[in-house]
C-alpha cells in the first residue's frame, strides 16, 4: 500500500467500524441515548458550578418532563387504541427538558406540564395516517408560549454543553446521513446571525462564537430539524427545507403576537415537508412470503391504499415486539415491487442471528397487519433514460435494484448489474434478473460458476479472481466504460465502503450509495 493510499484505507476502516457500532441501534434509540447522556452531563455541570440551576430544580424538571410525556403518551395511546411508542415519548420529554428553564415557580412548572401534554397530544391530534405533521416537542413549546404560561429558552445552547453536545449531534447526524442537510442549515443561519451581530459591533470571531455557542443552532439541527417522521422524502427537498428553515430561524420578524422563534421556524418547515411528502402511514396486510435464497426471504403485503414511490426508495415499517433488542420497533426496507403493483414486497436477509423485528416478520400469518410510517430515499436512477448505469449489489443489496428492473429500467437504458454473492444459491431473484434485460455479471466468493444467463466476473479471463476483494483494477476490466456510467452501490456498510472506493479508483465519477437509517 502506498503512503498516499494508507490514510484513505484508515478512513475507510474507521468508517466501517463506526457504521458497525452505530448500526446496533436505530436512530430513535441512538437519539435517546445521546439525549440521556446530555441530561446526565448537564447535571454534572450544575454540580460543578458551570450551570446556574439548582440541582433540585433540575431533577424535578427532568422528572416532570419525562414523567408527563410518558404517562400522557400511554394514556392517549390507550384512548386511540394504538400501541404507545415509549422511546418516542422519552425523546420528547428530554427535548422539552432542554427547551424550558428548570424552575420551581408554579406558573413555570404549569407551562412545562402543559407543553408535555400538548407534545404528546400532537402525535395523535396533529397527525395524518400515522405520521406526525409537526415535531411534537416544538408544537408543545410553541402553543405553550402562546398561552403565556412559559416560553422556551433553549438553555441547552450553553458553551459548557458544547463538549458533549458537538460529539453527540455528530454521531446522530452521521448515523442518519444528514450531515449535508445540517451543514446547509448551519451555513445559512450562522451567516445571517453573524451578519446581524457584526452590524451591532462584534468582530467576525465573536459573532461566529455567539451564533454557534450561545444560540440553539446546533441543538436544533441535531435533534429536531432532522427528526425522521417530519422530513420530506427526497434529499433535494430536505436540502431546500434546511436552507429555508435556516433563514426563517435567523431572520428577525414580528407579526402581531407571533414573533420569530426556533419552534415556529421548525413548525413551518414541518408543514412544508408534510405537503410534499407521502402524506403519512398506512396499513399493510400480510399476504405471504417466499424464500429467495437459503438466507433471504421475500415478504408480500397488500396496502390499505395506493402508495406513491419511485423505484429505489424504501419504506419504514413499525414492527412491535415485546422484547426489544436495542434497535427499536421501526425498520426500513427497500421496496422490491414496481410502483403501481397491487402488492408491495420486501426482500429481507433472514439468516441467523435474527433481530427481534425480523422474528416478527417471520411469525406473520396471512391477514396480519403492520403499519408503514413513511416512504423516502434518493437511490433513484437518472431521469435521462439515455444515461448508462452500473448497479453493484453485494448480497441482499440486490433489493433496491429490483424495483428499477421490475419497472423496465433495463428496457429503456444501458444497465450493467454486478452481483457479489457467496455462491450461486445466494443469488436472489434469479428469474426476475434473467427476464430484466440487463447485462448481468456475478462474482462468487466460492469460485463456482453462476447460472448460465449471468457472465462470470470471477475468472481470470474476466479480469477478476474468485478469491479476494474486488478492487479498482479488476472493476475497470469488468466494466471498461465505468467512467461514463452512473454507479449505484448497495449492500452492508462494510461492503459499500469498500466498493465505493474501488469504483472511484476504477474511474467512476458519479457514485451513489444506498444507506438506510435504522435498518
Amino acid at each position: 500500500m502506498s503512503p498516499v493510499d494508507a490514510p484513505k484505507a484508515t478512513a475507510v476502516f474507521t468508517a466501517v467500524r463506526l457504521d458497525a457500532l452505530l448500526g446496533k441501534y436505530t436512530m430513535y434509540r441512538l437519539i435517546l441515548l445521546v439525549l440521556a447522556a446530555l441530561a446526565a452531563y448537564s447535571l454534572l455541570l450544575n454540580a460543578l458550578g458551570w450551570l446556574t440551576f439548582g440541582i433540585p430544580q433540575m431533577l424535578v424538571h427532568l422528572a416532570l418532563c419525562l414523567g408527563l410525556t410518558y404517562v400522557s403518551n400511554r394514556g392517549l395511546a390507550a384512548l386511540f387504541h394504538v400501541r404507545p411508542h415509549s422511546e418516542s415519548s422519552l425523546i420528547t420529554g428530554l427535548l422539552l427538558f432542554f427547551l424550558f428553564w428548570p424552575s420551581f415557580t408554579p406558573l413555570d412548572m404549569a407551562g412545562v406540564a402543559l407543553a408535555c401534554v400538548l407534545a404528546s397530544a400532537s402525535k395523535y391530534a396533529l397527525a395524518w395516517r400515522g405520521r406526525h405533521i409537526f415535531n411534537p416537542a416544538a408544537a408543545g413549546a410553541f402553543v405553550t408560549g402562546l398561552t403565556g404560561l412559559n416560553i422556551a429558552t433553549w438553555w441547552a445552547a450553553t458553551p459548557a454543553m458544547l463538549w458533549l453536545l458537538i460529539p453527540g449531534i455528530l454521531l446522530v447526524l452521521y448515523r442518519t446521513r444528514k450531515l449535508l442537510m445540517a451543514t446547509l442549515f448551519l451555513v445559512v443561519a450562522t451567516a445571517i446571525v453573524s451578519a446581524e451581530l457584526m452590524q451591532a459591533g462584534l468582530t467576525l470571531g465573536s459573532a461566529l462564537w455567539q451564533a454557534l455557542a450561545q444560540r440553539p443552532l446546533l441543538f436544533f439541527v441535531g435533534f429536531m430539524l432532522t427528526e425522521p417522521l417530519t422530513l420530506a422524502p427526497r434529499r433535494w427537498q430536505q436540502l431546500a427545507l434546511a436552507a429555508f428553515v435556516g433563514a426563517l430561524f435567523a431572520l428577525p420578524y414580528n407579526f402581531g403576537f407571533i414573533a420569530n422563534s426556533p419552534e415556529l421556524a421548525l413548525l413551518t418547515g414541518n408543514l412544508l415537508a408534510f405537503l410534499v411528502g407521502q402524506r403519512g402511514g398506512l396499513r399493510l396486510r400480510f399476504t405471504g412470503s417466499r424464500p429467495l435464497t437459503p438466507s433471504t426471504t421475500e415478504f408480500a403485503f397488500e396496502p390499505s391504499r395506493p402508495i406513491r414511490f419511485v423505484p429505489g426508495q424504501y419504506m419504514e415499517l413499525d414492527l412491535p415486539h415485546a422484547k426489544s433488542d436495542g434497535k427499536g420497533r421501526r425498520r426500513v426496507f427497500s421496496l422490491t415491487s414496481a410502483p403501481g403493483s397491487e402488492t408491495v414486497t420486501f426482500g429481507v436477509r433472514t439468516a441467523e442471528p435474527l433481530s427481534a423485528a425480523k422474528k416478527v416478520l417471520l411469525d406473520l400469518k396471512p391477514g396480519d397487519e403492520v403499519s408503514a410510517t413513511s416512504v423516502g430515499g434518493d437511490f433513484v436512477l437518472p431521469r435521462d433514460a439515455r444515461a448508462p448505469v452500473l448497479l453493484i449489489a453485494a448480497g441482499i443489496g440486490i433489493t433496491p435494484f429490483l424495483a428499477h428492473l421490475s419497472s423496465g429500467a433495463a428496457q429503456d437504458r444501458d444497465v450493467v448489474l454486478l452481483l457479489l454473492a457467496r455462491n450461486p444459491a445466494e443469488i436472489a431473484y434469479a428469474p426476475e434478473l434473467q427476464a430484466s434485460g440487463a447485462r448481468i455479471l456475478a462474482r462468487l466468493a466460492d469460485g463456482s460458476v453462476p447460472p448460465s444467463f449471468i457472465t462470470d466476473a470471477g475468472t481470470p479471463e474476466s479480469g477478476g479472481a474468485a478469491a479476494g476483494r474486488l478492487d479498482g483494477d479488476s472493476l475497470k476490466v469488468l466494466v471498461p466504460d465505468i467512467a461514463d456510467r452512473a454507479v449505484y452501490i448497495s449492500g452492508s456498510p462494510a461492503s459499500v465502503a469498500s466498493l465505493r472506493r474501488a469504483a472511484r479508483k476504477a474511474g467512476a465519477r458519479r457514485v451513489h450509495v444506498d444507506s438506510f437509517s435504522g435498518y
